[in-house]
């Protein structure tokens, strides 16, 4: 028989243990399972002992009630039961014991084999084999589900090729996908699965990009663009080149998060594993009382009666259902959250994202695209434009900022004959250095009040990002930026307020930036020209008022609120490695309608657990109170048992097969 549930101990460790990247195993005790096979003779593999023991039952009830030979008797009947009872029983009873020895008494498994036994001691044969055979049907069915569960995780890995054919001495070669260095060429014939992350050598290339996002459209990539391990070539052979090891690839990186994943239990899986430690010997206590109180107070007091009654008791009373479907039930919405490519860190952000009331975002990035043109150049005539741009462009190439970006692709090659002296950053303001003894300034309008040099335009009257430049302590003018709204932003801020949630953007860019994107959206509230201080008390402002905050960020400056956000959510695409650290939730395709996304998977999951923890005190409840009074039999004790089992399991795995 199947050892795999019921054991709030094997939860527990089962939950704890890192998956491996070859086998999911579950754990009880310090003996490890390999995960429930799928295939038909494996599934028929498991339940053998139990059509042994349903066969053996069967032919005995058949003697008993229908043939009647005389010879079926006495200690005959006994063994003929027993035989039965041994292939389902046995597995039961040496986990009963090795729990003993490891001071573990009130097991489940000693719940059942008291139960059991004890039906053989007053002569209820049948019913002490039924029980134990339901026991162990149910808890093989407890093992495909969780095995079912941990699909998502088994098909994520299965995306890794372990061999990869790289290209030396412009011939291709099969090697080891761990053993291939940075900068060398891998070659991918189309349906083949690129094994590393590295950028595009071809020209261009399609890809399916459903491991890492969830989404299994084609993604178009040319050449010097990034490509990550996971993704499958469409068309064409394509070239890649390497740009990290095997190991700190971004699909290794999701791997670790969603195999660590259940090691961060909610506050439900914590109350029921200290609830079922404390209601197990209760309910031992209870059983033995149901059989021996009565005697005080009963005139007619047969024992029989009564130790059946109590069996009956300890049969319904093993909390199974809890036992395994909540952390079921968790495990399927971390599941179903990473088939949609968004990845929680532990099933306790899955309680959180679900009672978040303020959803607070920053806006590069995560509510516009990132990619950033120039709109307008406004020199004065006093500056050769010109000349002014060249010098603004090569200052810009120390910056990786998307603004950086937008200028070189403006302005074009970058004059290497321009020299520049005692560059700096100055975090918050932009970049200042010296060009044959004259100072240049180029970022915001606070960088200019910095420095006191006078501009004669109010920068609010401009909707647009800008530029403003300063050459020789004078304001030489100014370039507008744009950047556009992602297409699934209105669809996010709409959903989101759908949900009774409320929407903040924070963002350094300048406050009518923001507040024209605020505006576009819908947003409930807007702030802009923040440094990262000013974020990190914004939240705090948030969180006086007593409001859950969720925090959405992609770059560095944004690791700070993150952190101090109730929940912390990285966009996974482009976010910097320190966010994506930092974060709760990370979201692979950078895509922010995944953000109402998540809050649903969360509350779903939440719903379904709460559903499974009603389902077995109700009906526990009354079959116990009927059990004690004498009304149920151990028939009927068993198939509740079993029956809410199986139903809250399958309720657990429900939220996987949901399409939100």
């Amino acid at each position: 028989m199947s050892k795999h549930c019921c054991s709030t101990e094997e939860i527990t460790s089962a939950q704890e243990k890192n998956t491996s990247s070859n086998e999911i195993h579950s754990e009880h005790d310090g003996h490890n399972h390999g995960e429930a096979p799928t295939t038909k003779e494996g599934i028929l593999k498991m339940f053998f002992p139990s059509i042994i023991s349903f066969i053996v039952l069967m032919i005995g009830l058949g003697f008993d009630f229908l043939v009647k030979p005389e010879w079926f008797s006495g200690w005959i009947r006994i063994i003929w039961y027993a035989l039965a009872y041994i292939p389902v029983g046995f597995p039961v009873l040496k986990e009963a014991w090795e729990s003993i020895l490891k001071k573990d008494v009130f097991s489940e498994f000693f719940l059942m084999s008291i139960a059991t036994i004890g039906a053989f001691a007053i002569g209820e044969y049948p019913e002490g084999v039924a029980v134990m055979l339901f026991y162990s049907v149910g808890e093989t069915f407890q093992d495909l589900a969780v095995s079912r569960a941990k699909g998502n995780i088994k098909a994520l890995i299965d995306q890794r090729p372990d061999e990869v054919t790289i290209l030396e001495d412009n011939q291709p070669k099969v090697v080891k996908a761990e053993h291939v260095e940075v900068g060398s060429i891998i070659q991918l014939k189309p349906g083949e699965k690129l094994g590393l992350d590295g950028e595009l050598f071809s020209e261009n290339a399609s890809f399916n990009t459903s491991a890492l996002t969830g989404e299994s459209k084609p993604d178009t990539k040319r050449k010097g663009e990034v490509v990550l391990a996971g993704m499958i070539n469409l068309n064409t052979v394509a070239q890649v080149k390497v740009t990290t090891e095997y190991e700190d690839s971004k699909l290794s990186k999701i791997l670790e998060l969603v195999q660590n994943a259940t090691s961060q239990k909610a506050p439900t899986e914590l109350f029921i594993r200290k609830f079922a430690r404390i209601y197990t010997p209760i309910v031992v206590f209870l059983a033995i009382a149901i059989c021996l109180v009565p005697y005080l107070f009963v005139e007619d007091y047969i024992f029989k009666t009564w130790l059946y009654r109590a069996l009956i008791f300890l049969v319904i009373s093993c909390p199974c259902a809890l036992v395994i479907s909540i952390p079921l039930g968790y495990f399927g919405g971390i599941g179903a959250a990473s088939r949609n490519g968004i990845l929680f860190k532990g099933s306790n952000f899955l309680d959180k994202i679900a009672e978040i009331q303020n959803v607070v975002m920053d806006k590069t990035g995560t509510m516009t695209e990132g990619v950033f043109k120039v709109q307008e150049v406004r020199i004065k005539p006093d500056f050769d434009k010109d000349e002014l741009l060249k010098m603004v462009n090569v200052i810009e190439s120390l910056s990786s900022h998307p603004v950086a970006t937008a200028i070189h692709e403006f302005v074009g090659e970058i004059d290497h004959s321009i020299q520049l002296e005692n560059t700096e950053e100055i975090a918050g303001h932009g970049l200042k250095a010296s060009i044959n003894g004259k100072e240049l300034l180029v970022g915001n309008f606070k960088l200019l009040d910095k420095f006191n040099i006078s501009y004669d335009i109010d920068p609010k009257n401009i909707v647009y990002t800008v530029i403003a430049i300063a050459f020789d302590e004078k304001f030489a003018g100014y370039i507008t930026i744009a950047d556009s709204i992602k297409q699934d932003a209105q669809q996010t801020i709409d959903k989101l307020h759908q949900l009774g949630v409320k929407t903040t953007m924070l963002s350094g860019d300048k406050s009518t930036v923001v507040d024209f994107v605020a505006k576009e959206l819908g947003i409930d509230q807007a702030f802009g020209d923040l440094l990262p201080e000013d974020k990190v008390n914004k939240v705090k402002e948030i969180k006086a008022r007593n409001e859950s905050v969720a925090f959405v960020g992609d770059g560095v400056n944004d690791a700070p609120v993150v952190a101090l956000s109730d929940v912390g959510i990285a966009m996974g695409g482009l976010g910097s490695d320190a966010t994506i650290e930092t974060a709760d939730i990370v979201i692979q395709d950078d895509k922010p309608s995944k953000i109402p996304l998540a809050i649903n998977i969360g509350k779903q999951t939440k719903k379904i657990v709460w559903q499974n923890i009603t389902l077995a005190f109700v009906v526990k409840g009354i079959v116990l109170a009927l059990g004690a009074g004498g009304i149920a039999t151990m028939w009927e004790a068993v198939f509740a048992d079993v029956g809410v089992a199986l139903l809250a399991i399958l309720n657990a795995i429900r939220i996987q097969k949901m399409k939100f």
